[in-house]
This record gives structure tokens, sequence and C-alpha cells, in this order.
């Protein structure tokens, strides 16, 4: 009999593995064939913003322009879409299909300081681009601090100091 040395992590790895597969076949149809067609994708989002806009920024590649759909409703940004598997490349001998095919669909909640008259899409090398222009009134303003300007004499101060002589002392 043989001793070997216990590691947690390949019990964790091992876990991990069989956690995943559960996963996975959950995802996928009843038939084998269903496994390409069902499985969803979400597509990776970056969001940022400026003192003007939000911008998201979702990949999306491969996809046509009319099975992208964009809507804004009550506050909230949907975005859906399709990746259909083109069936023509199907009877090509597969040895791994990697790329995710199927619906998907991101909501985002939108500020009460975006414009929603002005939201403007665009969709290049696979990114699709939205932009959610912000109101005038949610726009930072600078102001402009003047110095020296309209101040005021100093003021005279009378006040005793312990330990020395009282008298009249200049405030800034």
């Amino acid at each position: 009999m043989a001793i070997t040395r216990w590691d947690p992590f390949r019990d964790m790895f091992a876990l991990q593995n069989r956690v995943n597969s559960l996963f996975q076949e959950f995802n996928r149809g009843q038939g084998e064939t269903d496994a390409v067609t069902t499985a969803a994708f979400v597509p990776a989002v970056d969001v940022y913003e400026d003192e003007h806009k939000i911008v998201l920024k979702i990949e999306v590649p491969g996809m046509k322009q009319e099975d992208i759909d964009i809507r804004l409703e009550n506050q909230t940004l949907t975005v859906r879409g399709e990746r259909k598997f083109d069936k023509e490349e199907k009877e090509e001998n597969f040895h791994r299909i990697e790329h995710r095919y199927g619906s998907f669909y991101r909501a985002f909640t939108v500020p009460g300081t975006v414009n929603t008259e002005s939201v403007k899409a665009d969709y290049e090398a696979g990114v699709l681009r939205i932009q959610l222009e912000k109101r005038a009134e949610a726009k930072p303003k600078q102001i402009k601090v003047q110095v020296g300007a309209g101040t005021a004499a100093p003021k005279q101060v009378e006040g005793a100091v312990p330990g020395k002589s009282t008298e009249t002392k200049t405030a800034a």
C-alpha cells in the first residue's frame, strides 16, 4: 500500500469541475443537437462615464445589425440579440466549438441625469457602442473664484491679550 500526500486543492478542483459540469448540463437542451443552439451567452460590457455622457461598449462579434434590439423604457436600457449558428458550416467536421450561440439579454438602469431623447448607438468591428448624453443641468459647472475683487478694508477689533497691554489690533 502506497502512502499518498493529501492535497486539499486537488479535492477542491475536483469539486469545482463537478459543479461546473452540472451547470453545463443544465444549460444544454434535451438532446445533444440542442447543445449548440440553446447555450446562452452573455456579451462582455464596459461602462464608463465622463462629464458629458455615459458610454456602454458591448462585445457582440459576428452579429448583424438587424439581430440586435436596443430599447430605453422607464429608465431601463435593454439590449437583446441572437447569434445564430450557420447551418452551412455544420456539415464540416468540427472538433471543438467554443463560440457561444443563442440569444442574450442585458438590462441596465439608467440614471435620471440622462437625456433619453439623445441616445446614439453604432456598431463597428464587433463592438456595439451606446452613448447616453447627460442633461445640461446634470453636467458639472465650473465656478470661478475672484481673488481681490470687492474686498473690504480691514476691520478694527479691540481686545485684551493676557500678559500684554490692551491695544487696537487689525484683522486681515
